[in-house]
């Protein structure tokens, strides 16, 4: 909701200065003087448009709007390929059994070190 509202006042800020850049290349042109009440006017629109404040959303409306949200960065999500998923499984896998090994290794070495130093069996 807040990426339309966002793309709703870029576009309304776009128009009105196109409408500027419309008054000033007609002023310079040399046009009526009802262009630069249409400038003035335009200038006048800009400086006090103000965005809105927004509205207080209550518990269930956050969560609404959470889900939502999850939704549309799903959709921009590029998922990998099948092939690509199985290969990162694969790859994935086998660090799990490397460092698990390793891991294994350390805490069998130091519990053969706290053996040997302390002489007692646990």
């Amino acid at each position: 909701m807040a990426n339309k509202e966002r793309n709703k006042r870029s576009a309304r800020k776009a128009r009105a200065e196109e409408r500027v850049q419309k008054a000033e290349a007609q002023v310079a042109a040399g046009a009526a003087s009802d262009v630069e009440s249409a400038l003035a006017k335009a200038e006048s629109a800009k400086a006090s448009a103000k965005p809105a404040a927004p509205k207080k959303v209550g518990f269930f409306g956050r969560i609404k709007n959470y889900l939502v949200d999850v939704r549309t960065e799903l959709k921009r999500v590029t998922w990998p390929s099948s092939e690509e998923r199985n290969s990162y499984t694969v790859a994935v896998l086998i660090m799990l059994v490397i460092f698990g090994v390793a891991i294994w290794a350390v805490d069998t070495g130091i519990v053969a070190i706290l053996v040997g130093f302390t002489g007692l069996r646990g």
